[in-house]
């Protein structure tokens, strides 16, 4: 679920009330550290000391890192090649968790 707070922030988690800009700012600093790190929701979450209850916002948390990630690497110098490697093999993650998801049935949909 997704509002818009009083600051014109935009609510991701509203479990853990944190907006896209605590997670943009959490993302460039795990970025600064390492800028070609594989970063996914468990990480920023575990970055700013809190975790995901209902999980419900990590499909708008990827968007978030995918966005701020190329953002972050548009505005700094490297090749090409490198952010379109990086964001290649990011997609593809995201793609791959994705199907998981899809694929996942429930424990009374199982044949044995």
């Amino acid at each position: 679920m997704r509002c818009v707070s009083r600051a014109g922030r935009m609510l991701v988690c509203s479990c853990n009330f944190i907006t896209d800009k605590d997670i943009e700012e959490t993302i460039i600093e795990l970025l600064d550290e390492d800028c070609w790190q594989l970063i996914v929701p468990a990480k920023v979450y575990h970055a700013m000391q809190k975790r995901g209850r209902c999980c419900g916002c990590f499909p708008n948390v990827v968007d978030i890192i995918i966005r701020t990630t190329e953002q972050y690497h548009a505005s700094r110098p490297s090749t090409d090649d490198q952010i379109f490697d990086f964001m290649t093999r990011l997609k593809q993650f995201h793609e791959e968790n994705r199907r998981a998801d899809l694929e996942r049935r429930h424990k009374s949909h199982r044949a044995a």
